[in-house]
């Protein structure tokens, strides 16, 4: 295990340090450029759009709202721990460089995703994604294949893999059983709640655990918010070491300027999802009047993620002066809650973890189905893909900490590089259509679009006009300083 282990670990860190992180950069950039910074520009759009109304689909807030509770999982809570132990503080400062220039990403690809959507099969609602404008809009469906069969690796397994792995960390840091049975037992039996949901159909549970996760996502935040309050005095130190981190100004076991900007991106990445490909899958969900609306949404969503969630957590962390250069996890951000609140905090905060990571690893699962079923319909395949998502389950919660999550990034920046790839060239149609967002925002309306405003559009299903309404401006509206 241990030679398996040494080979992903290195494995991970060269595709991430010489392909994935170039890349990311870039691409992020050149949106930026391209869009003359409408990540940053038009944010007092994301927060108007919020209030649009819809004809009984799901409305942007909507939309929102469930990625945010997707969102906010590990990633906030065990892999900002990972990134500051291994990378220093200075891993954050790169977290928030991920989300402000992957915001440009985050914005391209949900607005591609919302143009080339697909009807559902009840009236209002939409599926689409990734691989449906790489089918569409590029006209290749090997690819749109290869992104079906890497989501389904990535989030059917590995990630599943990693929620399971992070479940056991949390209940064992908070019962401290320390024995060798415990996290088999456990993976065994989060396998088979699992799949009473997977194999039986069991909406209730599915159902409970829903709807718990936005009052748990609450919860992690205001305890948060609290724990910060109260080292409040230690905020401006916390500060200067993760802009010091950053630069290499500050060497700290494990926070050489290399390492802070691997670990910053990669969590970043796996904590906001920009860029990854996997968020368009429900900004195409959303009914709305314009595509540009959507991607606006979704990167509001990328900010809220990590610089609001992921800096609480940062705070938490650093405030009980983590031992940094060895792996951490969930138990990091557990004992900072303990130390702050008592030990009730620590448990408090495994319940969430519990209830946040399982939820998600149902979504995974999910997410999974829906691509398998855009590859086969077979039932036979169906089937085993439900037996391996529950393997992976039980195997995670046994797995090192250090082989499951770099498994993880491997299969995560894969799927990231295909979309990314992807949408390279399927920006321009983005920025068309940003353009014309911004011409009607300028004329005073509430942008309408139709899929005869930019002409040559191939492969759009959606935005007849015929279906669609005449832009309308709204009463006492007044045109936005950002596009004067």
């Amino acid at each position: 295990m241990s030679t398996l282990e040494a080979f992903v670990v290195d494995l991970n860190d060269v595709f991430w340090t010489y392909l994935l992180i170039p890349l990311v950069a870039v691409a992020g950039l050149y949106f930026t450029f391209r869009s003359r910074g409408a990540q940053l520009r038009l944010f007092p759009d994301m927060l108007r759009v919020f209030k649009a109304k819809t004809t009984g689909g799901v409305s942007p807030f909507g939309a929102f709202t469930i990625s945010a509770a997707a969102r906010i999982g590990t990633g906030n809570v065990a892999g900002v721990a990972t990134a500051i132990t291994l990378g220093g503080p200075g891993a954050v400062f790169w977290m928030w460089m991920m989300a402000l220039i992957g915001g440009a990403s985050a914005f391209v690809e949900s607005v591609l995703a919302q143009l080339y959507k697909a009807r559902g099969r009840q009236p209002g609602t939409y599926r689409g994604g990734p691989a449906y404008y790489m089918e569409r809009a590029l006209g290749k469906r090997w690819l749109g294949v290869l992104f079906a069969v890497l989501i389904t690796l990535t989030f059917g397994f590995v990630l599943t893999a990693v929620q399971s792995n992070t479940i056991a960390v949390a209940v064992d840091g908070s019962l401290d059983v320390g024995a060798g049975w415990f996290s088999p037992v456990l993976g065994i039996s989060l396998a088979a709640l699992l799949a009473l949901t997977v194999f039986f159909g069991v909406k209730r549970l599915a159902a409970v655990t829903s709807a718990l996760v936005p009052v748990m996502a609450g919860l992690y935040l205001v305890l948060g918010a609290v724990i910060v309050a109260l080292n409040a005095d230690m905020v401006p130190g916390m500060l200067a070491d993760i802009v010091g981190g950053a630069f290499g100004f500050r060497e700290v076991a494990g926070g050489a300027i290399g390492t802070a900007i691997l670990q910053g991106v990669r969590r970043g990445m796996f904590s906001n999802e920009a860029g990854m490909g996997s968020s368009p899958n429900a900004a195409a969900a959303a009914e709305t009047s314009h595509p540009v609306k959507q991607g606006l949404v979704q990167t509001f969503g990328v900010y809220f993620d990590t610089l609001i969630v992921c800096t609480i957590t940062a705070f938490v962390v650093l405030s009980a002066n983590p031992t940094l250069g060895q792996r951490g996890s969930a138990d990091v951000t557990q004992t900072a809650f303990a130390e702050t609140l008592g030990a009730w905090g620590g448990h408090a905060l495994t319940v969430i973890v519990f209830l946040l990571a399982f939820s998600s690893m149902i979504g995974n699962y999910y997410y999974g189905e829906s691509n398998v079923r855009f590859l086969t319909g077979s039932d036979r395949v169906m089937t085993a893909y439900r037996g391996a998502v529950l393997l992976c389950v039980a195997l995670g919660a046994m797995g090192s900490v250090k082989l499951v999550w770099s498994l993880g990034d491997i299969t995560m920046g894969a799927m990231a590089m295909v979309n990314l790839l992807s949408i390279l060239p399927l920006s321009v149609i983005a920025f068309k259509l940003l353009a014309d967002y911004q011409a009607q925002r300028r004329a005073g309306l509430d942008p309408v679009f139709t899929r005869d405003r930019i002409p040559g559009l191939t492969g759009v299903e959606c935005w007849d006009p015929a279906e669609t309404p005449t832009p309308a401006a709204p009463a006492h509206q007044t045109t936005p300083a950002a596009d004067r």
